[in-house]
Parts: structure tokens; C-alpha cells; sequence
């Protein structure tokens, strides 16, 4: 284990980690909390949370055809455990649209408004350009190995 760990400087850990797969453990913890707060930051000033920005970009790439709440609920990058209250709030901006399903009544289908399609194209180069900010210090070979690596990880959970 290293002893000039960033990660035990910023967290003022005097201790060697006990492995190396702990410290690699909360170093993507540490990571992840680090980009979130940067995030949501940035989403609050667009106006947004990140859970929302989600469930537009979901329907944006289903557009013109709306989805069903669950499966809405179901392709979210962090999935929440109220989709109805979070689509309560977007349909209340005006940034989406719900429906019953004409086949099955108990089935409501949600679809991105043109405003929420115009919110999203506001969003879309001012997001791009904070990734590219935030993940600076990867070269395009590194990204591809974190990528890599990353999906590893969630392809062998348990």
C-alpha cells in the first residue's frame, strides 16, 4: 500500500489500509461523492437535479415514443425509489407529459415535452464541456481502461 495516499491525506487516515482492494473500494467511494457534489452543483444552477437531467435524457432518447413509468424507472443511471413523485415534479415544470396507455388503462406512459427537449439542447454543450473539465487529467486510452474496468466490476457483482 502506498504511504503518500491521496486518498488517506484527504480523508486524514494515519493508517495503512488493510488491502489494497479496501483502499481501491474507498477510493471509487471517495471518487464518485467528489464528482457528485460537483454535479449537483452544476445541475442546481441549470435548474435541475441530476436525477432529473436522467429521466430527460431517457426520454429524450425514446422520443417520439413515451415510456412507461417503470421502465423509465428501470434505465436510470442511479435509480430512486419514488419515479412517481420525480415525474410529478418534471410533469409540474412542464418538461414532460403523462398519459394512460390506451391498451391498458393501468399503465401510464411519460413522454418529454418540446420544452423539456429545448431544456435538454441548452444543456447539452455547458454538460459536455464540464466532462471534459472534470475528466481533464485522463488521457482517451485511460478513459477507455476506466471504462473497461468499471464495467468489470458491475458485470461480476453479486
Amino acid at each position: 500500500m502506498s504511504d503518500d495516499s491521496l486518498l488517506r491525506k484527504e480523508i486524514r487516515q494515519t493508517r495503512p489500509f488493510p488491502s489494497r482492494r479496501e483502499e481501491a473500494f474507498l477510493n471509487l467511494q471517495r471518487s464518485a461523492a467528489v464528482l457528485n457534489q460537483v454535479m449537483t452543483r452544476w445541475f442546481k444552477n441549470a435548474g435541475l437535479t441530476a436525477t432529473q437531467y436522467n429521466v430527460l435524457r431517457i426520454l429524450r432518447g425514446s422520443h417520439p415514443e413515451a415510456l412507461a413509468c417503470n421502465a423509465v424507472g428501470e434505465r436510470m443511471v442511479t435509480p430512486v425509489p419514488d419515479v412517481t413523485r420525480l415525474l410529478d415534479r418534471l410533469e409540474t415544470a412542464g418538461l414532460v407529459t403523462r398519459r394512460r396507455d390506451a391498451s391498458d388503462r393501468r399503465v401510464v406512459k411519460v413522454a418529454i415535452s418540446d420544452d423539456g427537449l429545448e431544456r435538454l439542447a441548452s444543456l447539452d454543450e455547458p454538460l459536455s464541456e464540464k466532462m471534459v473539465e472534470l475528466l481533464h487529467p485522463l488521457e482517451e486510452d485511460e478513459l477507455k481502461d476506466l471504462i473497461r474496468l468499471l464495467e468489470r466490476l458491475r458485470d461480476g457483482k453479486s
